[in-house]
């Protein structure tokens, strides 16, 4: 049977537990048609690059399908049907990807670099102003030189 990952996008204001019935309800659906669902990822609330039916978040959820395509076609019917969905995407792929996800092995990074202390600001200082070879951006140029445009004042005054 081909294999599928399949990617929808949830209302942010829909709860954990409607996207994980949501989610059960696709299952459902790939597992009557004759296929199964190999894994299952909640990838959590996530900013949307742009706002999409006035929802700047949303749940994304990954699913890797091993199904006939008649399943695919009608978990895509009804997401189209649902009012929580906003978005969805179904890709053929030759195999399915082992472990994590690429999303999920950037969450872990992520909290990895963030249980270091890491990044920009915070509380620790961790900023990029003080941690330059050199010193600070405008003492290793020297001192400031009026601009040219500017009003000099003479002695004569």
């Amino acid at each position: 049977m081909p294999l599928y990952e399949h990617v929808f996008l949830a209302r942010q204001d829909a709860s954990t537990q409607q996207v994980e019935e949501l989610t059960s309800q696709m299952t459902g659906i790939v597992e009557q048609a004759g296929g199964k669902v190999t894994k299952t990822e909640n990838w959590g609330v996530r900013s949307l690059t742009y706002r999409m039916n006035k929802n700047r978040k949303a749940h994304f959820v990954l699913l890797n399908i091993d199904a006939p395509s008649a399943a695919i076609a009608e978990i895509e019917r009804q997401e189209r049907i649902s009012e929580d969905v906003i978005r969805y995407l179904s890709v053929r792929v030759e195999e399915h990807e082992e472990g994590p996800s690429a999303m999920m092995r950037k969450a872990d990074r992520d909290r990895e670099r963030d249980d270091r202390g890491g990044g920009f600001g915070g509380r620790d200082g961790g900023g990029f102003r003080g941690d330059r070879e050199g010193g600070g951006f405008r003492g290793d140029r020297g001192p400031r030189r009026p601009r040219d445009d500017a009003e000099t004042t003479t002695e004569e005054e």
